[in-house]
């Protein structure tokens, strides 16, 4: 084994020895946890029961409580230093569960089975198509971070739990949407075209903001905060008559957001995504 000069050579297996951390990786379980039990409740749901709706709404949660557990795993991994190969891998293994399969099996239950009834190969290919364009985005980002370039501070492509909370929310409308007896009708069709662009979004080069600077040791201001605080305390108080709406506006901006972002300002670029951190003592 060569090593390098005035370098001591590693005791044998040392190179080969995981490193796997409890707390970023058991966040990282609990999120492909959320992801079968989200599939087990699409599974489970009898579309021609009262209670469909009410079941698809909780296979939703888990999907959006995925979304929460992966968003918290990696800023935990990174506040203690505990970024790991094997951390990235498992994490991808998650998502492919909890932000591709599904998603493509609750938009396929509620929505395309319906309106592609007279040929249902049409609506099983739709969903197919997310979910190779979700495995080959994860393929990608973790080729990148391989080679050194997809850990920095931009998602090369729509990240895949961007487009599951996009997908979960846009469904979750739906629900709300006809719960108001409100009629759906030709709007219905637009989901399987969202997630036809979704597909192409996360396999395409338009870049994303990972807002990593945005942990726990960040510096927020005043106005920051207090915005923070108002929209928590609102969406606790009426989830749900506020969560339908604000979820899918989230996402939307998100995504909106990676086209515009190129011919905003530097310095309106920097306010929204960077945070000044907090010196920690020691």
């Amino acid at each position: 084994m060569a090593t390098e000069p005035g370098q001591a050579p590693k005791p044998e297996g040392e190179e080969t020895r995981l490193r796997i951390y409890l707390l970023p990786n058991l966040l990282t379980a609990g999120n492909l946890f959320c992801g079968f039990l989200a599939l087990t409740k699409i599974v489970e749901a009898d579309i021609s029961d009262a209670s469909f709706p009410s079941v698809i709404r909780h296979a939703i949660f888990f999907i959006i409580l995925a979304c929460v557990f992966d968003l918290l795993d990696g800023r935990v991994a990174r506040l203690g230093g505990q970024d790991s190969p094997f951390g990235r891998e498992f994490d991808s293994l998650a998502d492919i569960i909890s932000f591709g399969a599904a998603p493509a099996f609750l938009v396929h239950r509620v929505v395309l089975h319906d309106v592609f009834l007279a040929r249902p190969e049409i609506g099983w290919f739709i969903a197919s198509v997310y979910l190779i364009c979700g495995a080959f985005r994860l393929a990608r980002f973790n080729c990148l971070a391989a080679a050194g370039g997809g850990g920095g501070k931009d998602f090369l492509g729509f990240p895949i739990p961007a487009a599951a909370g996009m997908v979960a929310s846009l469904t979750l409308f739906l629900l709300w949407w006809q719960d108001k007896e409100f009629a759906i009708g030709r709007w219905r069709y637009i989901l399987p075209v969202i997630m036809m662009f979704l597909s192409f979004m996360m396999v395409s080069e338009v870049r994303y903001p990972s807002f990593k600077s945005l942990d726990w040791r960040a510096r927020r201001t005043f106005p920051k905060m207090i915005a923070i605080t108002l929209f928590a305390g609102v969406l606790l108080i009426a989830r749900g008559k506020v969560l339908p709406v604000a979820l899918p506006l989230m996402f939307t901006a998100y995504l909106v957001y990676g086209f515009i972002r190129p011919r905003l300002s530097r310095k309106i670029v920097r306010e929204i995504e960077e945070e000044e951190e907090e010196e920690l003592p020691g």
